[in-house]
């Protein structure tokens, strides 16, 4: 039996075929197409098969791993999304980031709710429910309901799941599904987001089950979670923001795999973004606390990976509020590189950038194209929306055929947030084709953007660079600056070092650049520094010297992450809560409802029992069937006049299997 890789990235679509003992016969990269994922995948799985010389009924099991949601909250994409808040007060919106995550998203707050023992604070008005699905419901993709301590009674939020669903079959992200501690804007936001990311995954796990279909692969589909986990696509679908950090988690999975050190830092540069992460004994740092990305941390347990918006794919622009010598910016947003539409629609580029050439003066929009990302029913946005996703159908065009107003560039960027339309400009990955450093697209086509970039003066009227090649020169420097300080940053982090400005220190930033002077310092990275993504060899050799650290750039570093896809394990986990209203009463907080019992050890045999039946219903829902469970009990105790108390008590069932077609395989 052949297992199959898969990464979906910003920019390529990787695939890897492993034999029964993990080994690579072929690996292969495609495009990633974001206007159809499905090409992409085909180009990548198909050209993995040839080189391995294998044929696509021999798979037994395939992987996935997608920096989609991950890429989605860095750039602000993603559905247009309802928020229910119920049994909330209007200042707790502010926390956890929750009023900048919505926008300018509809919500509302709702009474209802429960107390912290499970009990009902007031009963759940549906009057109000109705009325704001009725106002809402032809202008966003999905919804998202968080309630008061639904944790310890998630009555009301499956009371409106089912209102929705019946109502308008529009999906519901449902807080206490996603996390099982308590805070609740911070479950909010969790909801919120799963939300927002399910259009984006749920395409991707579509498109490509409809490919494996048509390609005669029948295996299981396996999606990586955020922390290295498999499970089932359909509980992606479910579950989209237990997908953040995917790919990075893949990525150190596959870095363990490659590579076998036991201490490590990790460094995957994609096209969008840069993840850092750490291997202490063989195993990648996870944080339980939960995801942080975007400036937001959800509560579902991922991969302690610190990410920027950073890639072969950023955007090179001007900031014009910094000083001269520091105007040169790139990312966090992500474009698709002017190479890399230029080798799909040589005509409309080259004709658009001639063009700009010729003209007296540059023009704000030159050297940038608008392309389609995603098709939606447009029926429900705004007519300016419509018209511009409307002219772009035809195909890519360059911005100013878009933008004739500053309105119209406002509704543009609304379309580029939502995930609807992509920009198209200079990136490092022109840089390096200008270079001749990376050459599979259209370096000439990246050659005259980087012209007409240059026709732009800083405030002093001066040119940013003297030539094209120079310019290119100064924005792989940039990026190997960003990306030294960066991981430097997250390593101090990780060891509990404030890291905030760290790298803007005079001595930190004279030890990176290796400046001389009376004080001589230094600064380096103990461990070894692994190196992965397709331009691993282009920009790690720099970044390890610039801090002292010793590279590790495996065989297959490129694939690393469709590598991780396949080569991990289902892990799932429940949690069972055991309180104590009053003396003599211990009560199990159990997913549809609450039980008392009179005494701890009852309650206890019962959370126990219920922990493990969860924890294997959730282990075979992703996919593994029966597994090996191990429990766990965390108390809090009280001493309340030389009396113990109970605060709270936590049963942890663990549950751990590979996918069931492997497991079926061996046996």
């Amino acid at each position: 039996m052949l297992h199959l890789g898969i990464d979906t990235g910003g920019t390529f679509t990787d695939a890897v075929i492993l034999n029964e003992d993990f080994a690579v016969l072929g690996s292969a990269k495609s495009p990633t197409t974001r206007h159809d994922l499905a090409i992409g995948i085909g180009g990548a799985v198909l050209g993995a098969l040839a080189n391995a010389q294998r044929d696509a009924s021999e798979i037994g099991l395939v992987g996935l791993s997608t920096t989609l949601a991950t890429n989605a909250i860095v750039e602000g994409q993603g559905g247009r999304v309802g928020l229910i808040m119920i049994g909330f007060e209007p200042a707790q919106m502010e926390r956890a980031e929750l009023k900048r995550a919505l926008g300018s998203d509809p919500f509302v707050l709702v009474a209802g709710g429960h107390s912290v023992f499970g009990d009902e604070a007031a009963p759940l008005d549906m009057d109000a429910l109705a009325r704001f699905i009725e106002a809402t419901r032809s202008s966003v993709e999905a919804y998202a309901v968080a309630a008061m301590f639904s944790v310890r009674n998630g009555a009301h939020e499956r009371r409106a799941i089912e209102f929705i669903t019946e109502h308008t079959g529009i999906p519901v992200s449902a807080s206490h599904y996603l996390a099982n501690a308590l805070d609740g804007p911070k479950r909010a936001l969790t909801a919120l987001l799963n939300a927002r990311l399910i259009p984006i995954v749920s395409d991707l796990v579509m498109r490509t089950g409809r490919f494996l279909q048509e390609a005669g692969i029948t295996a299981p589909l396996m999606v990586v979670r955020g922390n290295g986990a498999l499970m089932a696509a359909s509980e992606a679908r479910a579950r989209p923001v237990e997908t953040v950090l995917s790919g990075p988690a893949a990525s150190a999975v596959g870095a363990c795999f490659l590579t076998g050190l036991q201490d490590a830092v990790i460094s995957d540069i994609g096209g969008t973004t840069t993840d850092v992460g750490i291997i202490r004994g063989g195993i990648p740092d996870v944080d339980p606390l939960g995801a942080s990305i975007g400036g937001y941390r959800t509560m579902v347990e991922a991969i302690r990976m610190t990410t920027i918006g950073l890639g072969g794919d950023s955007e090179v622009w001007i900031d014009d509020d910094a000083p001269v010598e520091n105007a040169l910016s790139l990312g966090p947003k992500r474009i698709i590189p002017i190479a890399a539409l230029a080798a799909r629609y040589p005509e409309l580029v080259h004709d658009a950038l001639d063009l700009q050439m010729l003209r007296p003066l540059p023009a704000p929009w030159d050297g940038r194209f608008a392309v389609i990302a995603r098709t939606i029913d447009a029926s429900g946005l705004p007519e300016g929306e419509r018209d511009i996703l409307a002219g772009l159908a035809e195909g890519p065009k360059p911005l100013e055929a878009v933008i004739r107003t500053q309105i119209m560039h406002g509704t543009l960027m609304r379309l580029v947030s939502r995930g609807l339309v992509t920009l198209a400009g200079l990136t490092p990955t022109d840089a390096a084709h200008i270079l001749g450093r990376h050459v599979p697209w259209d370096a000439e086509a990246s050659r005259k953007a980087a012209q007409i970039f240059l026709r732009r003066r800083n405030r002093m009227g001066q040119m940013h660079a003297l030539s094209a090649r120079e310019l290119s020169e100064h924005v792989l420097a940039l990026l190997v600056t960003r990306s030294a300080n960066f991981i430097l940053e997250s390593c101090a982090d990780a060891m509990g070092i404030p890291a905030h400005h760290l790298t803007r220190q005079p001595l930190v930033a004279r030890a990176l650049a290796r400046q001389e002077g009376l004080i001589e310092s230094t600064i380096r990275i103990s461990v070894p520094l692994i190196g992965l993504g397709a331009s691993a060899l282009l920009h790690y050799p720099a970044i390890s010297e610039r801090l002292g650290a010793v590279s590790r750039i495996p065989e297959h570093a490129g694939v690393a992450n469709a590598i991780g896809a396949v080569v991990g394990h289902v892990r799932r986990e429940a949690k069972v809560l055991i309180t104590q209203p009053d003396r003599g009463r211990f009560r199990v907080h159990e997913a549809a409802g609450h039980a008392d019992f009179p005494t701890y050890e009852d309650a206890l045999h019962r959370a126990e029992e219920v922990a493990r039946r969860q924890a294997l219903a959730l282990l075979e829902a992703d996919g593994a069937g029966t597994g090996i469970i191990t429990l766990a009990k965390a108390e809090k105790i009280a001493d309340m006049g030389g009396e113990q108390v109970l605060v709270e008590a936590e049963i942890i069932a663990q549950a751990s299997g590979r996918p069931a077609a492997v497991r079926r395989e061996a046996e």
